[in-house]
């Protein structure tokens, strides 16, 4: 029985004075409205959760929008929703040929990322963050839940818990099953061995469990390669046909 129905149900049981089966309950919770922000769910109306009949009572059950709901506010709370409003794929600029291919592979990522990795690199300015952004706000827009890492801020935090084990690995745990991962600015402001231990670590996990991933950085796959084969090879195999030289100018000075 559909979720109207049970409404209906649950609205004609009320109105006769009738005392609602443990059934009818669960379609009259379910028809409660929820206050949670990000985004607009019908299935439980912002609630977070649904009730189900189990034949003994009802259920509850997390909703299938908080892991999105989850990644927007989490986006949000990164500043990068700004962003996602100004960086899209539709306002991409592609005046040179270099900049149709990337927006060809942009789009057809977005559209199947699959268990491939995208890889933007080049010097700043180039439009890196506006590709590696635009392809989140799609995978968003298609229901995705995307996690935003700034490598720079992020891998400082978590060298930083080296003495808390627990608190590091909640940390670890989080971006390593994070459905999609972008990791913005890749290596920027370290890469030392402990940098190297974290970055292997990350990718590592992700590269293992299949799990989409996009990186934006100022240095090539050949230079990641000779700081780390291990790093390197691991991010040229999943991004294979998704590499993306940004070797324009620097779009900020114009």
């Amino acid at each position: 029985m559909e979720l109207a129905e049970l409404l209906q149900r649950a609205q004609s049981l009320s109105e006769t004075g009738a005392s609602p089966t443990t059934f009818d309950r669960a379609a009259v919770v379910n028809g409660l409205d929820g206050d949670l922000g990000e985004l607009d769910c019908l299935k439980c109306r912002n609630k977070g959760w649904v009730a189900y009949n189990d034949g003994d009572g009802i259920v509850y059950e997390k909703c299938d929008c908080m892991p999105r709901r989850a990644a927007l506010k989490r986006i949000r709370e990164s500043g990068l929703s700004a962003l996602l409003e100004d960086y899209r794929l539709d306002n991409y600029e592609t005046p040179e040929p270099w900049q149709q291919s990337a927006l060809s592979k942009a789009r057809q990522y977005a559209e199947n990322p699959g268990a491939h990795w995208l890889y933007i690199f080049g010097p700043p300015g180039t439009g890196k963050s506006h590709l590696c952004t635009a392809v989140c706000g799609a995978l968003l827009d298609a229901g995705q839940a995307v996690r935003y890492m700034l490598w720079r801020d992020e891998s400082r935090d978590l060298k930083a818990l080296v003495n808390d084990s627990a608190a590091y690995n909640r940390a670890m745990h989080e971006l390593k099953g994070a459905d999609i991962l972008y990791i913005d600015d890749f290596l920027k402001g370290g890469t030392g061995d402990a940098d190297k231990r974290l970055a292997f670590e990350l990718l590592n996990s992700r590269y293992n469990s299949r799990r989409p991933t996009l990186v934006s950085s100022e240095l090539s796959i050949d230079t990641v390669l000779d700081w780390d084969e291990a790093i390197g090879s691991r991010i040229y195999e999943r991004a294979k046909g998704y590499v993306i030289h940004a070797n324009g100018r620097n779009w900020r000075l114009r």
